[in-house]
């Protein structure tokens, strides 16, 4: 499997509301390459540090392809909608979550890296599209985007080849994951199994062992 980077993007944070709401949601393109440390891409922040960035979140990967969903669901946001809207720090053609597993490993440029889990949307989706009920919609189609671990720091840049090099999880596509983690009342003995793939982000094993361990002691 082999993709390319479309564009690489990184921000500040900045207020996203009158309110005062502060986010590194909205990001710009790099003019060029791009440190990728394992804290993330040198120059990128984010505000909310316990629920993003991190060795376990430095990466944020969303498809292109996404924003047409959104587009064909609200259109009067179309002409806004595009890469680099929803904070992704990386935009490609081609991937998505039906594509890639939980632990793939990839190289992208000079850096390797790790899917470790999928993003959790957010209240701050609603505030970027001016939409209620916008991160109910993206969880429920399925469209969230991707998490990756630094495992080996280097440069990136738009037009970088993107090369599977591991695929620990083939029968766990983010898409598998989403669907069986997000239900309401999933498979103990799936969710099990996904607590322990090699590759997933710590915190979600742990929870995902957790809940699987009540639902069987539920009778589930």
């Amino acid at each position: 499997m082999k993709s390319k980077v479309d564009e690489v993007f990184v921000g500040k944070v900045r207020l996203l509301s009158i309110e005062g709401e502060r986010s590194g949601i909205v990001k710009s393109p790099a003019a060029g390459p791009v440190m990728l440390t394992p804290t993330g891409l040198e120059g990128d922040e984010q505000a909310d540090l316990r629920h993003h960035g991190g060795l376990e979140k430095a990466l944020h990967h969303y498809p292109v392809e996404h924003y047409a969903v959104l587009a064909a669901e609200w259109p009067q946001c179309a002409a806004a909608l595009g890469a680099g809207f929803l904070g992704e720090n990386i935009s490609t053609h081609g991937l998505d979550e039906h594509v890639l597993c939980i632990g793939d490993v990839l190289r992208i440029g000079a850096a390797r890296v790790q899917v470790s889990q999928t993003r959790s949307p957010c209240w701050k989706i609603d505030l970027r599209l001016q939409v209620e009920g916008a991160s109910r919609f993206v969880e429920a189609a399925g469209i969230t985007g991707w998490y990756y671990r630094v495992l080996q720091p280097g440069r990136i840049a738009a037009g970088d080849t993107i090369e599977l090099l591991e695929r620990p999880n083939p029968w766990l596509t983010l898409a598998d994951y989403w669907d069986t983690v997000s239900a309401h009342r999933p498979d103990a003995g799936l969710l099990a199994r996904i607590a322990g793939a090699p590759g997933l982000a710590g915190d979600k094993a742990t929870r995902w062992r957790e809940r699987a361990a009540w639902l069987r002691a539920q009778g589930g």
